[in-house]
C-alpha cells in the first residue's frame, strides 16, 4: 500500500510541471489529500506494530518469568490448603464446644501447653472462673477438660502455622524479586487479611468468657463474630486460591462467545450465591438453629414455620431468631443447587476446553453433595460428623466455583 501511495505521488507531482495554473491549484489539492493519507497510514501502521511488538514483549516477560511464577503461585495454594485445614479444625473446635477452654490469649507464652499436673490444676481453675463452667459444664473432670483444651489449642497453634507458613516465604519471594508488582498488592492484602483474622478469633472468643446477667441462653460465643470470623476465613482463602490458579495454570483464550458469556454470568451468580449461603450457615451454627426443625423438605407439618417471625422488629428475625435463620439458610442453599444445576444442563452441549469442562462438572457434583450432606445432617439432628463434613462442603463448593470463574476470566495480569 505504502509503495502504490509515493508512485501516484510521484506522478501527481510529474503532472503539475505541465498544467494551467487552475488546474495546478486542483491538484495541489489532490496532491495534499495523497499526502495526507500517506501520513495516516503511515501512523497507523507504525501504532500497530509498536502495540503487537509490546503485546510480544509482555508475553515475552510472562514466559520468561514462568518459572518463578510457578514457585510462588504453588506456595500460595499450599497456604490455601493449610487455610482450608484451619476451617475444618475450626468446625470441629465448634461442634465439640471446645472453643472457650483457653481463657487466655498470648501469642508467645500462649504456645507452652501445660506440662504437669499442677500447671493443669492451674489451668482448669482459671477455667471454673468463667461463665461455661458455671453455668454449663459444672459437672466436667479435669481430664474431660484437658481433651477440649488441647482441641482449642490445636486450633490456635494450627493459625500460627499458617501465620509462619505465609509470612516467612512472602519475605523470601519479596527480597528475590520473584513476586511482580501486581501480586504485591494482592500478598500485603492477604497478610492484611490473615492478621485480622488472627485478633478477630480471639475477638469472638472473648464474647463467650464474658457475663451475661441479662441473657438466660447458654454461654457462647457471638454468632456475629463467629459469621464474620467464618467470613474472613472463607475471603483469606479465596484470595489464595485465586491468586494461586493464576501463577499455576495457562491461560485459555477461550472464544467469547454468546453461549460462553451467559455460561459467565451463571457462573459468577452461583459463586456469590454459595458464598452467602455458606455465611448464612455460620449464622445457623452460631444459635444451634439446625435443632430447631429436624425435618425436611417441610417445618415439621408446615411449608412456613408458624414462629418465623416472632421476634420484634421483624429484621432482627433474620439474624437472631433461630427458626427464620434456618428458614434463611435453606432457601439459600436451594436456589444456590437450582442455579448451579440450571447453569450445568444449560451449558452440556456448549464447546468448552477440557479442564473448563471439568470445573463445571466438579461445581455440580459439589453441590449436589453439599446438598446431601445439608439434609443428611438436619435430618440426623445434628452430628458432629455430618456437620464437620457439611461445613467443610461449603468450602469445597466455594473452591470449585472460584475454579470454574477462574478458567472462565479474562487475559490475566500478574
Amino acid at each position: 500500500m505504502l509503495s502504490t501511495l509515493v508512485r501516484r505521488t510521484l506522478l501527481c507531482r510529474t503532472q503539475f510541471q505541465v498544467t494551467s495554473p487552475r488546474t495546478f491549484s486542483a491538484n495541489q489539492k489532490t496532491t495534499g489529500s495523497f499526502l495526507q493519507t500517506l501520513k495516516n497510514v503511515g501512523v497507523s501502521s507504525l501504532r500497530r506494530t509498536t502495540t503487537a511488538a509490546k503485546a510480544s514483549a509482555d508475553v515475552a516477560a510472562i514466559q520468561l518469568l514462568q518459572p518463578s511464577q510457578r514457585l510462588v503461585g504453588f506456595w500460595l495454594l499450599g497456604c490455601a490448603g493449610l487455610t482450608a485445614g484451619m476451617v475444618a479444625l475450626g468446625g470441629i473446635t465448634r461442634l465439640t464446644e471446645s472453643g472457650l477452654s483457653m481463657t487466655n490469649w498470648d501469642l508467645i507464652k500462649g504456645m507452652k501447653p501445660p506440662s504437669t499436673k499442677t500447671d493443669w490444676e492451674k489451668e482448669f481453675l482459671t477455667y471454673q472462673q468463667y461463665p461455661e463452667f458455671k453455668y454449663k459444664n459444672q459437672d466436667i473432670t479435669l481430664e474431660e477438660f484437658k481433651w477440649i483444651w488441647r482441641m482449642e489449642y490445636t486450633h490456635r497453634m494450627f493459625g500460627r502455622l499458617i501465620g509462619v507458613a505465609y509470612l516467612a516465604p512472602a519475605a523470601f519471594f519479596w527480597a528475590k524479586g520473584y513476586i511482580t508488582r501486581r501480586t504485591k498488592i494482592r500478598v500485603v492484602v492477604l497478610g492484611g487479611l490473615l492478621l485480622t483474622q488472627g485478633l478477630y478469633g480471639w475477638y469472638m472468643v472473648k464474647s463467650g468468657l464474658e457475663e451475661k446477667p441479662d441473657s438466660y441462653d447458654i454461654p457462647r460465643v457471638s454468632h456475629y463474630r463467629l459469621a464474620t470470623h467464618l467470613s474472613l476465613a472463607f475471603l483469606f482463602y479465596s484470595g489464595l486460591l485465586w491468586t494461586g490458579l493464576t501463577h499455576v495454570l495457562n491461560f485459555q483464550n477461550i472464544e467469547r462467545t454468546p453461549a460462553v458469556r451467559r455460561l459467565r454470568r451463571f457462573a459468577h451468580t452461583s459463586k456469590g450465591l454459595v458464598f452467602v449461603t455458606a455465611v448464612s450457615g455460620a449464622f445457623v451454627a452460631g444459635l444451634d438453629a439446625g435443632l430447631v426443625y429436624n425435618s425436611y423438605p417441610k417445618f415439621a407439618d408446615r411449608w412456613i414455620p408458624s414462629d418465623l417471625l416472632a421476634m420484634e422488629p421483624k429484621w432482627r428475625n433474620w439474624f437472631d431468631n433461630p427458626t427464620a435463620v434456618q428458614f434463611a439458610h435453606r432457601l439459600f442453599g436451594e436456589i444456590s443447587f437450582c442455579t448451579v444445576m440450571a447453569m450445568w444442563v444449560m451449558n452440556r452441549k456448549v464447546t468448552l476446553p477440557m479442564r473448563t469442562r471439568m470445573a463445571l462438572n466438579a461445581v455440580a457434583l459439589a453441590i449436589c453433595a453439599q446438598v446431601g450432606l445439608g439434609i443428611t445432617a438436619l435430618l440426623l439432628f445434628v452430628p458432629t460428623w455430618c456437620a464437620a463434613l457439611h461445613q467443610s462442603g461449603a468450602l469445597v463448593t466455594l473452591s470449585t466455583s472460584f475454579w470454574l470463574t477462574h478458567e472462565l476470566r479474562r487475559m490475566p495480569k500478574i
